[in-house]
């Protein structure tokens, strides 16, 4: 009886054993909230953004690999999460451009507000375009200058104030 028992969990140990390790890695970043540019009504938030998060290894033969993240406002302001896709181009030196959804802390109303402190979205799902410029700094570490932005692309209502935030992104892989 206990061979039968310890016979599958050796198998499941040695399966695992030569497995080859995910590329999974641990994100993190410091991001200047709302910036002005020409794609937002920005400069309503205040404060910096903390963003911490995972990007998975490729899917399947696919160069997309998944992300997931939270940024949460310095200001007590919008905070957000985000998940979506992102493609990688080069190595040593890369671009990533990536796009998903996220959720949010903010006002959802359908138009701004300006005697108020916060952007009103329109929407408390939003578009998550982003795009990062990087460089590998070991086999392990990557650094990045990075934009994030959220907006509904005017499909929830007829404004569509957005928000862009800019900062640095370190990448530690698994």
């Amino acid at each position: 009886m206990r061979s039968a028992v310890l016979a599958p969990l050796g198998f499941a140990a040695a399966l695992l054993a030569t497995t080859p390790a995910h590329a999974d890695e641990i994100v993190g970043g410091l991001y200047v909230h709302d910036v002005d540019t020409f794609l937002t009504l920005a400069g309503v938030e205040d404060g910096m953004d903390v963003q911490l998060g995972w990007r998975g290894d490729k899917i399947g033969k696919s160069r997309f690999q998944p992300y997931a993240f939270a940024a949460v406002n310095t200001a007590g302001q919008t905070s957000y999460a985000a998940a979506g896709v992102s493609v990688k181009f080069g190595d040593t030196i890369y671009i990533r451009p990536g796009l998903g959804l996220a959720i949010h802390t903010g006002s959802a109303k359908k138009f701004q507000d300006d005697t108020n402190d916060h952007l009103e979205f329109g929407s408390r799902i939003l578009f998550e375009p982003e795009l990062g410029i990087g460089t590998r700094i070991n086999d392990k570490t990557t650094i990045e200058a990075s934009w994030v932005h959220m907006s509904h692309a005017t499909l929830f209502s007829g404004q569509n104030p957005g928000i862009d935030n800019f900062g640095v992104r370190l990448s530690f892989t698994l």
